[in-house]
């Protein structure tokens, strides 16, 4: 079994010294929340449509990108004769 690794985005808001993270995006306004671990993970248009979005003289809003690990199963004997077949 082998781990694939994918990249996603959090936003984070800076605003006066409160950091928080975007947490929902389909209401009006943006849902946001202080624990980390809550936050939405999305991609990277995704989440710079919501940098826009929320970006204003009085805030700061940045993007992080994380890691995202996936579980797979991974036939090596498999993987050869695929790679073998291609032209």
């Amino acid at each position: 079994m082998r781990t694939m690794t994918n990249t996603k985005f959090v936003v984070k808001v800076n605003r006066g010294g409160s950091q928080q993270y975007v947490r929902r995006l389909d209401r009006t306004p943006i849902v946001m929340t202080s624990d980390r671990k809550l936050a939405l993970l999305m991609g990277k248009l995704t989440a710079e449509d919501a940098v826009n979005a929320i970006q204003n003289p009085r805030c700061s809003v940045e993007l992080i990108s994380v890691q995202v690990g996936q579980k797979v199963r991974w036939n090596e004997k498999a993987a050869a004769q695929a790679v073998a077949i291609l032209p």
